[in-house]
């Protein structure tokens, strides 16, 4: 996943090196001057890169260097928007990506701390400044005379003989100004104001109640009976756990998605009933972290902001610059999904019934005894036990010979690792990324283990944003929220930590091969429909014949993972996928129908309303929860997904097309990977994505090699 992290300010906050004239110069006061010499955001860092400095930053450090960055920002726009100069591209344009250094220099190491090591204090400072980053939003796009000058310039765009990347950059600006609200009226926009500082306290608020829900519904056990079936390793992990919040016994923590790991090795179904309900009601309790009143208040007003724009809901209006353009194309894509992956689901739940009776299953089986009986099968079918794999899972091995081998064997990548590079966490790891030519291409960090101070799931963001106009190269970060493992035993993770590594660092090239002069256009600033796609193709590198062997060695044997384990890996590629694909297209579905809601909608009864949009999906809800239930989907209450959470499925259609493109061209070869590498992963959003896929791939995206992955059918060609 994509982090957003410049929420308000994503557009203009983003790059600075100075205003664009001598006027600017004066009128803009160096950051010093309204912020103390002392702060260490008042100056770039010194270390590698201008890598934030966190053996320096205090949490109180934030606060005043984002305020003095917003004002900074401020007096900057206000130059370009007031100059007597008529516009032009240097004046107004590459002016405004100049604009908001400080801003961004300390919004990028604000957000990444926030929001994978926060506290109290950090907390407070989201509360205080989200209102202020949409007012701050506000005041640049919706600025009449910047506006205009904007409009001048796209009005005469054939005339101005930019380059293409100029042009690009251009047309987004433009397009943002008037998504933004710019053509609105003055009634209009004031309205607009209130519902966007509204919104924004709103998703900060809604973030920080998930977190401390996620950290109350942890599961408290005294008895390990209980807790049968867990291996050493996963009690150790439990234990250490407890002790953390200072507890005797065993603690499961919940991680962010509905399903939860130890489910499929717990032989109580109690238990497991216990740990499903947990998770489905971790935001639930009526409580102060119950969120359900956010989500209504929040679906209500993007419904009256949509309506502000004449759109007829939020999805249509959000919608806008991504490949699927509207709801109506989104939901169909889903829809054309839905029967295949509704039969599979209905097949495997029968499975999974019939297995639980032949077992003399003294309850009724339920969405909680999926997994658990599901592994069996799988044992069953395929001879295959998860627990089998771990030990050729080794975290730092999958990381060095797996994922930075791979890259490697594609593009040409080395990597060295730093000590001397501070980190927000001790846990993390950095790493210096060398090109193909041994030359210094970005910094790499990782942040792999779950902690309560976390937001759940994993993510890829910047600390510092590639762009030739500053001659900036990426500072790039990962982070996982995997089992950290007691002290003493070694780090061993499953497959589908496996996939999320290479996921992640899939979004890691996108930002490190970011080759764009201006930052707004730079890496993985482009739709949501497409960000995903370097992430999903990436994730296939891990079973490659070539990569596996190199990473898959036992931890105490040092023997290569066996061929025949491999094989039936890939043999129960397909299994289980009704459930898997399933949860993941319901959650879909739910955040295209929350954002379906006209402006005359009432605030909705989250429960009820969440119940029927699940009902006419077409999957099967009932045994297959979906991964996200409204009251703890961040993706889109907080994380900038909002009626883009089908871009997982759709981006795996391109994935896997694109996937079948490579192998059918000779596969992982480095001739593939450095064609992928400049005609797309360096390309950011400099072209039309839909033309940037055709033109590498030589086709438009085919859905059959997705539905073969999944082994839900065959189709026919994506529209």
């Amino acid at each position: 996943m994509i982090r957003t992290l410049l929420l308000a300010t994503a557009a203009v906050a983003l790059v600075s090196t100075a205003p664009a004239d001598a006027a600017a110069k004066k009128a803009a006061p160096a950051a010093s001057a309204s912020l103390p010499a002392s702060n260490p955001f008042a100056k770039p860092s010194t270390l590698p890169f201008e890598t934030p400095d966190f053996s320096k930053i205090k949490d109180s450090d934030y606060l005043p260097a984002l305020l003095a960055g917003m004002a900074q920002q401020k007096r900057e726009v206000a130059v370009i928007a007031n100059q007597k100069a008529a516009p032009t591209f240097d004046n107004t344009v590459l002016a405004m990506e100049k604009s908001g250094l400080l801003l961004e220099r300390a919004n990028l190491a604000f957000s990444a701390v926030n929001g994978a090591n926060t506290n109290d204090t950090l907390q407070a400072t989201d509360t205080k400044t989200a209102p202020l980053f949409a007012e701050h939003y506000d005041s640049i796009f919706l600025n009449a005379k910047l506006f205009q000058r904007f409009k001048t310039l796209h009005d005469k765009q054939a005339g101005l003989k930019l380059n293409a990347e100029q042009a690009k950059l251009l047309d987004v600006y433009y397009k943002q100004f008037v998504h933004a609200g710019a053509e609105l009226s003055p009634a209009k926009q004031a309205e607009l104001r209130v519902i966007n500082k509204r919104l924004s306290t709103l998703s900060t608020a809604f973030s920080q109640k998930l977190l401390a829900a996620a950290k109350a519904g942890a599961l408290h056990f005294d008895d390990p009976a209980a807790l049968a079936g867990l291996s050493k390793e996963q009690l150790a992990a439990a234990q250490e756990a407890a002790k953390g919040r200072k507890l005797t016994g065993y603690v499961l923590p919940l991680q962010n998605t509905t399903q939860q790991p130890s489910i499929d090795s717990l032989t109580s179904h109690d238990t497991r009933q216990k740990l499903l309900n947990a998770s489905l009601t971790r935001a639930e309790h009526g409580d102060a972290n119950d969120t359900r009143p956010i989500v209504a208040e929040l679906a209500q007003l993007r419904a009256k902001k949509a309506a502000l724009f004449g759109a007829t809901n939020f999805a249509d209006y959000t919608l806008y610059d991504q490949m699927a353009k509207d709801r109506a194309t989104a939901v169909g894509f889903l829809d054309r999904l839905a029967p295949a992956v509704s039969a599979k689901q209905q097949k495997e739940w029968a499975d999974i019934v019939a297995l639980a009776k032949s077992q003399g299953a003294a309850f009724q089986p339920t969405a909680a005894d999926w997994n658990y009986y599901a592994e069996q099968i799988r044992k069953e079918r395929y001879a295959l036990n998860g627990d089998d794999l771990k030990p050729y899972f080794e975290f730092n091995k999958v990381l060095e010979d797996g994922v930075f081998y791979a890259a490697n064997q594609l593009y040409g990548l080395t990597f060295k690792e730093r000590k001397d590079i501070p980190t927000w966490n001790p846990d993390m790891r950095a790493f210096q990324v060398y090109d193909q030519d041994g030359k210094e291409l970005a910094i790499f960090m990782i942040d792999p283990w779950k902690r309560d101070n976390k937001n759940g799931g994993a993510w890829m963001s910047n600390l510092v944003n590639q762009a030739y106009l500053r001659k900036a190269k990426p500072v790039i970060f990962n982070v996982e929220n995997f089992t950290k493992p007691a002290p003493g035993q070694p780090a061993l993770i499953s497959f589908d930590d496996v996939t999320t590594m290479f996921h992640e660092f899939g979004h890691a090239l996108h930002g490190i091969f970011a080759a764009q002069e201006y930052p707004t256009l730079s890496g993985t600033n482009v739709a949501r429909d497409f960000v995903e796609f370097p992430s999903q193709f990436n994730e296939n590198w891990a079973l490659d014949p070539k990569i596996l062997p190199h990473y898959a060695v036992h931890y105490q044997t040092k023997q290569v993972i066996p061929q025949e384990l491999i094989q039936k890996v890939l043999n129960a590629r397909t299994f289980n996928q009704g459930y898997e694909v399933g949860e993941a297209l319901e959650a879909a579905r739910l955040d295209l129908d929350w954002h379906s809601l006209p402006a005359t909608a009432a605030l909705q009864d989250v429960d009820k309303f969440e119940a029927d949009a699940l009902a006419k999906g077409g999957f099967d809800t009932k045994d297959v929860p979906p991964r996200y239930r409204s009251s703890y989907f961040l993706h889109i209450w907080s994380n900038g997904y909002s009626a883009s959470y089908y871009a997982y499925a759709w981006t795996r259609m391109l994935g896997q097309d694109a996937f079948d493109t490579f192998e059918k061209n000779g596969g992982l070869t480095r001739a593939n990977g450095q064609r992928f590498r400049d005609m797309v992963l360096s390309r950011g959003n400099t072209q039309d994505l839909a033309a940037m896929y055709r033109n590498w791939a030589g086709h438009d995206p085919q859905i059959d090699p997705y539905l073969t992955y999944y082994g839900l059918g065959s189709d026919g060609p994506t529209k």
